[in-house]
């Protein structure tokens, strides 16, 4: 099964998988980011973060592999009476233009360790000098909990795997890892390991 078929599965039905409201940690960190900001939101899903942003004035790009996510976003971005740009794109592949953005939002976007670095670099490079990176994925810690994420230990998050990945390009700003309670939807719901971790595009 591919990619954008299983989303489209999982995001299949009028419930929203992940809720409705944006994450926590999105929504403290957003608070940073200059008026009107240029974001991109790659694997946004059914765009309960990319609408929100948009929510705050920001002008937003949510990326998916999932026909059925992107249509569900359009909608709530329509019932909040704000617009969105979607893209079609899967992250394996799909690139933005560099230089482009002034921060990047990945709200569990989990993605195979044999790609993963090339895509976070890859994202990395669409932001402007000093674009803001934000962060948040399930530790391997979680592996095990019915709170959500990969069933596979291969596609969880440390600190020092982000680190790796985005050092060249970015300059940390905060990291953390450990224990949240969660209430996204019936997707995401208890006590659950995550990783946090924010940055800045060097100049």
């Amino acid at each position: 099964m591919s990619a954008s078929q299983f989303w489209d599965q999982r995001f299949a039905g009028e419930t929203f998988k992940y809720g409705l409201e944006p994450n926590a940690f999105l929504r403290a960190e957003a608070t940073r980011l200059a008026p009107g900001s240029r974001v991109l939101v790659p694997g946004d899903g059914e765009g309960r973060n990319g609408v929100w942003l948009a929510q705050q004035g920001h002008r937003v790009c949510s990326v998916d592999a999932s026909p059925v996510g992107l249509d569900k976003a359009l909608r709530l971005a329509r019932q909040r009476g704000v617009d969105i740009d979607v893209e079609l794109g899967d992250l394996e592949v799909w690139a933005p233009v560099p230089g482009a953005w002034d921060a990047l939002v990945l709200i569990y976007v989990h993605l195979p360790s044999a790609w993963r670095t090339q895509v976070h670099r890859r994202l990395a490079q669409g932001l402007r000098p000093g674009g803001r990176v934000i962060v948040e994925a399930f530790h391997p810690a979680q592996l095990g909990r019915d709170s959500g994420g990969p069933r596979d230990l291969d596609m969880l998050c440390t600190l020092e795997d982000l680190r790796a990945d985005f050092g060249m390009l970015c300059e940390e700003l905060s990291g953390w890892q450990g224990e949240v309670m969660l209430d996204e939807g019936p997707g995401h719901q208890g006590a659950a390991q995550v990783t946090r971790w924010s940055a800045r595009r060097r100049g």
